[in-house]
């Protein structure tokens, strides 16, 4: 069988949660099935890195897709070219974009319908393209693959489709999470934090990620007298004007740091020593980064809508992110009850263990089997 795959999202020092899913599944999937061939479409030159065995032929893919006008040029011409060429016999999309003018069996992963409900935070042209072509991309696949259950119910919901062309298959935490020595974590408090335990947000400005409300939350916790700071892990890129407006208004903005950028291996060391992982988003598909803490033992405090619930279940103290004073009594709670504070890691240790990228990795697979079968079938 020959597989092709949508891997142009694979740009090192660029790779988002949807990225990292594609990297971990896709590298378990080729090394366990050298018996097929996945010809991988990127949209620039590929690290070698990407190229994860013998039995992958990467094919770059005409033009670079990084603006909705390109999107489309890139997946309805660029890729309807590159599967007749390659002679696909099916074709994986693990982020969400598919070719609409093609006979290829397709199976689609859409990790969430984000921009269906926060339209307002995104750009408008990027959100027109979204409500356009993503309700033609969940209809036109032949299998829908979304990473929770929360989010199988809102594509049945949004988009009209049966319940029976979805499965569910949940992300992991990558292998680089894990809690380091107390040793090592003095030293990363002293050199980020000046020796205080902090709070850590991890991820990206993006206005879905409540950022205005973490902050406010955290002046409020201040006011109380603790000594403690906030860590925002991740870069700023997408910080609006009114997010810089309330950080400027903060009364102990003094005690919130940023870090932009870091690699993997950096964000581990300042995961692992927190105090906490502070998430009270307002929409996750899934929240990669509460399994992350998990694995780091660090307890969390993430919103109790979306998909948060259903990844942490009752290892996490759950918040509405609408409401600024439970997000903060959460933290006064989690800051001064090391008896709740320890219970939370063992939880989190136990929940850890409930998601897999080698599970994941195997039910995608079965996916690609079902597909192809149903497809020599028709055939018949």
């Amino acid at each position: 069988m020959r597989i092709g795959v949508n891997t142009r999202l694979f740009v090192k020092g660029k790779m988002d949660g949807i990225a990292w899913f594609s990297y971990e599944v896709l590298k378990r999937m080729v090394k366990a099935h050298p018996e097929h061939d996945f010809i991988f479409f990127f949209d620039r030159k590929p690290l070698d890195e990407f190229i994860f065995a013998d039995n992958v032929k990467p094919v770059v893919v005409f033009p670079p897709a990084r603006h909705p006008f390109l999107w489309f040029l890139f997946f309805e011409f660029g890729i309807k070219r590159a599967l007749k060429k390659e002679k696909i016999d099916i074709f994986l999309s693990p982020d969400g974009w598919i070719c609409l003018n093609t006979s290829v069996k397709t199976i689609n992963i859409i990790h969430d319908l984000n921009f269906e409900h926060h339209p307002d935070f995104l750009p408008k042209l990027t959100r027109r393209y979204f409500q356009y072509f993503f309700p033609q991309f969940a209809h036109k696949a032949d299998k829908l693959i979304t990473v929770s259950h929360f989010s199988k119910n809102d594509i049945v919901k949004t988009y009209g489709i049966p319940a029976s062309k979805i499965e569910v298959v949940y992300n992991a935490a990558a292998e680089d999470f894990f809690e380091i020595p107390e040793s090592e974590k003095t030293v990363v408090r002293n050199q980020l934090s000046e020796g205080c335990p902090y709070f850590v947000f991890v991820g990206s400005g993006n206005q879905r990620k409540n950022i205005i409300n973490h902050l406010l939350a955290f002046d409020l916790f201040k006011e109380q007298g603790f000594k403690a700071k906030l860590v925002f892990a991740g870069t700023q890129k997408y910080w609006t004007k009114q997010m810089k407006i309330v950080y400027s208004s903060l009364k102990y903005r003094d005690d919130v740091i940023f870090t932009g950028y870091v690699s993997t291996k950096k964000l581990n060391e300042i995961l692992s020593s927190s105090h906490c992982l502070l998430y009270a988003s307002y929409f996750e598909g899934f929240g990669v980064p509460i399994l992350e803490a998990f694995s780091c033992n660090v307890p969390v405090i993430t919103s109790n809508i979306t998909a948060m619930p259903e990844i942490a279940e009752d290892a996490a103290i759950l918040v509405s992110p609408y409401h600024i004073d439970e997000i903060t009594n959460a933290m006064i709670e989690i800051f001064t009850n090391d008896k709740l504070r320890l219970a939370l890691i063992e939880k989190g240790k136990k929940q850890l263990q409930k998601f897999s990228w080698d599970t994941t990795a195997s039910q995608l697979w079965h996916s690609i089997q079902e597909v192809s079968q149903n497809s020599d079938e028709a055939i018949l």
